[in-house]
């Protein structure tokens, strides 16, 4: 079994209309999420969400491959040595 590991999964999202399809990935991936915080940055019509996760790097990379491909959604994960 793959080593688990703290990452923060940082994601900025400038199309709303890829809102429902992200809060569906981050629902997939829930067991491995400790916490999320989302910022409304209305005067750039942006959101700014971070989420920490405890999971295996490849689960990581999984979630971040398929929020990233969501139009209008970036997303990077940054790994702690934890």
């Amino acid at each position: 079994m793959e080593e688990k590991r703290i990452s923060v999964l940082s994601i900025l999202v400038e199309n709303r209309e890829s809102t429902q399809k992200l809060n569906e990935y981050l629902s997939l991936f829930g067991d491995y999420i400790v916490g999320r915080m989302g910022i409304p940055y209305r005067e750039k019509q942006i959101s700014v969400i971070a989420v920490v996760l405890d999971a295996p790097v490849s689960v990581v990379n999984a979630l971040t491959g398929k929020i990233g491909s969501l139009i209008g959604v970036t997303a990077k994960s940054l790994f702690g040595k934890i």
